[in-house]
């Protein structure tokens, strides 16, 4: 029997060793999750299995899929017959070699010959359609898991709450392991089956007892190699996960070099690195002892029976990529499940359309200046995941001009109401209402089929409802203190989250060869027909000068180059080129959190005066006194004294009273 760890985990088992003889002897202990583990029944691996592999058999690219997949299935069956031709020839020429028999051994040496020459192609046409139909179906399911990945916030969802640990690894590894291991483990299975029936026969033909001993032999042995290797898929599972947790410990010191080089945080982050390589180290021990009891029995029994432990124990390992990706796609189906909505109170959000007269038929408690009106608050109580209250019974109403400052002291709760307003943040009770425009405001292109006063998200972070696809366009900016710089060209920064890049459309014939349909992305219908017209260059380049970015197009050349912006853009002008992106979205409302302290007063006065300028309601978060001048009305938050109450919070209008006041202390 072939050995049963591949070369490749061979080889990447020698390097770890050899990397893990400067790491200290000591080891912490293993985390409970960890040492719970058990790995998952032949019932649920099936499962599993089909739910992850059948969806791209199904989907719009299965013409295509299972004619690669029958031609695959030829292919074997066509290298089987050959290689049951060779025993034949092999037989037959070896005769005559040892008859001495002259005329038959040069006849059987050109058969042989060309044998090879006919037969070699179809092994190498059999691997080569294997591989490209292996890279199709990753191709189809990067796609697949990463839209449904983006898809109602589910990134956020999965990071904020710690569901399961690095679904990045899963996508780009895990499924490159199974599209590939899956067709070569099927064709496994096929070409043993087809191989047992042919041989058989042969072997038969022989001896038929040595058949039913050896038939038996193989299947005993095939059981007990599964019983002494059962614990490899918990093992190779955990294995995956600690030496992400690693990796990715190693990318958080290079994206945070700088931080941690001012806190001196050196030898924190060694003892952290060393933690986690310890238990991947420990892991990787277990992982070789199991592999090392599954050898000893193996080997003994390897060259008399080849097929079905091979067929069986060598994709063991492949169940563990099976389980990772199975649990990643239940969780990715489970938004509405009981292990993510655990409690019937939440925040609702709701948006309304404002200018519809049967609005106020079904809303007669709304004021009459609703057009006016942008977002409502009512009784909002926002609490942590722990139940822990941060703000109580908050009622608030903002109306368009109404800028709102809000401040409080770290942890009481403010970056949270902003959370819940743009709809990340559901822990709580209450309800907050935006009001939108209709499709008549020639400045809001809104969908015309959004009904008055429609509840399009029923606010639950965990729920299965979509959220509102016109959200980006008419609902909540936000803007954060460390801003967001995508992977494109100052263009793309420039434009996003607004716009994308137009698809490049390209007919059947000018198509280029190998060109997969679901890897184009093509925007929707229904979202294209509510974004504003694009901005042009000269747009673009005006807007850099308007929030006084203009040097750096001489500085990068052109909006089409690519770098890595969050490294070479200071924080400063990272926050000037997020309010960039909100001057060309032009929302009617959005939420600064402290969006402008790495400014100084002057760039911090101007960039509020263009949002002022440009008609949008703004709320921020802010310490400086300064912020004061640009807002209306302050919004304070205390710390919640748990004894009490009464709310921690409180309006005030800013007047020349308050300045003075502010002035005064």
């Amino acid at each position: 029997m072939p050995s049963i760890g591949n070369p490749g985990r061979r080889k990447k088992i020698s390097t770890f060793i050899s990397s893990s003889l400067a790491s200290p002897s000591d080891s912490s202990p293993q985390p409970d999750e960890d040492a719970r583990r058990k790995g998952p029944n032949l019932s649920t691996l099936a499962r599993r299995f089909w739910k992850v592999a059948a969806p791209y058999w199904y989907s719009d690219d299965k013409v295509e899929a299972r004619l690669q997949l029958a031609a695959v299935f030829a292919l074997t069956l066509g290298t089987t017959g050959i290689s049951v031709g060779f025993s034949f020839l092999g037989r037959d020429f070896y005769n005559a070699l040892a008859n001495k028999d002259q005329e038959q051994f040069t006849k059987q040496l050109l058969y042989y010959l060309a044998s090879f020459a006919g037969g070699i192609p179809f092994f190498v046409l059999r691997d080569y359609a294997r591989e490209i139909l292996a890279l199709r179906w990753r191709s189809w399911m990067t796609s697949y898991y990463m839209e449904r990945y983006l898809k109602n916030q589910m990134f956020y969802k999965i990071q904020s709450q710690s569901i399961i640990d690095n679904p990045d690894q899963r996508i780009v590894d895990d499924l490159s392991s199974f599209t590939g291991t899956a067709l070569s483990f099927s064709l496994t299975l096929f070409n043993a089956a087809v191989d047992l029936i042919s041989f058989s026969n042969i072997l038969y033909g022989i001896y038929p007892p040595l058949f039913v001993v050896l038939l038996v032999y193989s299947i005993g042995g095939t059981a007990i190699s599964v019983f002494i290797g059962r614990g490899l898929v918990t093992l190779n599972f955990l294995q995956e996960k600690k030496e992400a947790d690693f990796r990715y410990g190693l990318v958080r010191v290079r994206e945070n070099a700088e931080s941690i080089a001012f806190y001196g945080g050196e030898e924190n982050e060694m003892q952290l690195l060393l933690q986690r390589f310890r238990s991947s180290f420990e892991n990787l021990t277990k992982l070789l002892i199991s592999s090392r009891n599954l050898e000893f029995f193996t080997n003994g029994y390897r060259y008399l029976i080849q097929i079905l432990p091979a067929a069986v124990v060598a994709p063991i390992a492949f169940s563990a990529v099976i389980d990772r990706l199975g649990e990643f796609d239940d969780v990715l189906d489970s938004s509405s499940s009981k292990c993510l909505h655990d409690s019937l109170e939440e925040i609702h959000l709701t948006y309304c359309n404002v200018n519809n007269s049967t609005f106020l038929k079904s809303n007669v408690s709304m004021p009459l200046d609703r057009s006016q009106k942008l977002l409502d608050i009512e009784n909002l109580t926002l609490e942590t995941p722990s139940k822990a209250t941060l703000v109580r019974d908050l009622s608030l109403k903002i109306y368009e001009k109404d800028h709102l400052l809000v401040t409080g002291p770290s942890g009481s709760g403010k970056t949270s109401l902003l959370r819940a307003i743009a709809g990340l943040w559901s822990t709580g009770r209450g309800k907050i209402t935006f009001y939108v425009k209709d499709a008549k405001d020639p400045q809001l292109p809104l969908s015309p089929d959004v009904p008055p006063c429609e509840v399009t998200s029923n606010h639950n972070i965990y729920g299965d409802l979509e959220r509102p696809r016109y959200k980006n366009s008419k609902g909540v900016f936000f803007l954060p203190q460390r801003p967001y710089m995508v992977l494109g060209t100052l263009r793309q920064q420039l434009l996003y989250p607004t716009w994308t890049e137009d698809p490049i459309s390209t007919s059947d014939s000018t198509k280029p060869a190998g060109s997969l349909p679901f890897l184009m992305r093509v925007p929707n219908s229904e979202c294209a027909t509510v974004k504003p017209r694009k901005p042009t260059t000269e747009d673009l380049i005006q807007i850099l000068e308007d929030v006084r970015l203009g040097y750096i197009l001489s500085r990068f050349n052109s909006l089409d180059t690519k770098h890595d912006w969050s490294s070479v853009l200071s924080i400063g002008e990272q926050q000037r080129l997020a309010f960039a992106r909100l001057l060309l979205s032009k929302p009617h409302l959005v939420l600064l959190d402290e969006s402008t302290s790495a400014l100084d007063e002057a760039n911090e006065v101007h960039l509020y005066q263009l949002i002022e300028a440009a008609g949008i309601t703004y709320i921020s978060i802010g310490h400086r006194r300064t912020l004061y001048k640009q807002h209306n009305r302050i919004l304070r938050i205390s710390t919640l004294d748990p004894d009490s109450a009464q709310p921690n919070w409180c309006v005030e209008s800013i007047n020349q009273d308050t300045m003075y006041n502010l002035l005064k202390n």
